[in-house]
Formats: structure tokens, C-alpha cells, sequence
């Protein structure tokens, strides 16, 4: 229910699964597997994966650590979109790349939950999208050295938020990746 007009399209957002992003984060392989499936259903079913890849001074471009994890590789006429912030429309052409495409439904997954997860929810919901958080497929390193509760806890607090938030015109909402439906996304 978007409050864009003519976007009736939902896509797969991928954030930041690269390398340097989820090397020790909670649960990395159980989250990349899950991710994966989600690509592997949303290109069978026609919906457009729209990657996102991080890079600032500690995650440079082509280095190792920046590259997208090896369990995942983008197709090559799948969108690519490059982000130096948190909010995966900042500064981007993540907003002209969705447009084209039609979309005004996002299933978000990736990473971190604390950090570009949650920036990009946000983003996307005040800027019209609908967007639904995939509960088990996005992930945080422990930052409990800065006061941070443990991964589990940050991961558990975002569903439930996120599963709570409402707006005029649009919806937001969790689901599990066994129960995403790309034609509801919702």
C-alpha cells in the first residue's frame, strides 16, 4: 500500500553481505543461507535484487573485506548500488533504480541490523516505500565492548520494532524467510 504512485512492484534489497561486513556477525552462515534462498526465489518469481555494497576509509573499494561474500554473486543485470552511509538512499541511486523498476514494496535483508539495516528501514518508509524486514536474514557483530546488548538481543529488538511501526499509506512488518511472499510483501 505505498504511498508512491504507479510502484506496484515489490524488490529484494541485499545490504552490505560482504566480506569485511559479516565476517563475525551472529549466525553469518545461517543469515547467507537464508539470503541466498531469498535471491534464488525472487529471481524464479521475476522480482527484481537490487544489491547494496558498503565502502568507506575501513571497508575499501575491491579490497577483500569489501567484496560481496562468496556464497552470493549478483547477476549481471541485477542492480548494483554503491552507499557510503548508513541509509541505503543516501546519496545513492537506490530511489531512480527502484523507480525504474516500478517498485514501491522493499523485503529488506543483509546486514549490520544496528547500523545500515535499520537506516535503510527507516529511509525507505519515510521516503513512501513499504518495507518488510526478513527476521532471519539480516545479522550484527557483537558490540557489546561499547555498551552495545549482545547480537541476539540487537537482532530480536529490531524484529519487534519493526514489526510494530505504522505510517499513513504504508506498511512496514517482519516475516520469516520461509514465509515471504513477493506479491504480498507486507
Amino acid at each position: 500500500m505505498t504511498t508512491l504512485e504507479n510502484r506496484p512492484n515489490t524488490a529484494l534489497i541485499v545490504i552490505d553481505v560482504q566480506n569485511g561486513v559479516v565476517e563475525s556477525a551472529h549466525e553469518r552462515d545461517a543469515v547467507v543461507a537464508n539470503v541466498a534462498a531469498l535471491v534464488a526465489r525472487a529471481r524464479a518469481e521475476a522480482v527484481p535484487v537490487i544489491w547494496v555494497q558498503h565502502s568507506d576509509e575501513d571497508l575499501v573499494r575491491q579490497s577483500a573485506d569489501w567484496r560481496i561474500v562468496p556464497e552470493l554473486a549478483p547477476a549481471d543485470a541485477e542492480p548494483l548500488v554503491e552507499k557510503h552511509y548508513g541509509d541505503s538512499f543516501e546519496a545513492t541511486s537506490l530511489d531512480d533504480v527502484l523507480s525504474g523498476l516500478g517498485v514501491g514494496r522493499l523485503v529488506v535483508v543483509g546486514a549490520q541490523t544496528d547500523a545500515c539495516i535499520r537506516s535503510t528501514l527507516h529511509g525507505a518508509f519515510v521516503r513512501g516505500y513499504d518495507a518488510t524486514l526478513v527476521s532471519d536474514a539480516h545479522t550484527t557483530e557483537d558490540q557489546t565492548a561499547w555498551g552495545a546488548p549482545p547480537p541476539a538481543q540487537v537482532i530480536a529488538h529490531t524484529n519487534m520494532y519493526w514489526t510494530n511501526q505504522s505510517a499513513p499509506g504504508r506498511t512496514a512488518g517482519t516475516v520469516t524467510t520461509a514465509d515471504v511472499d513477493f506479491r504480498h510483501a507486507g
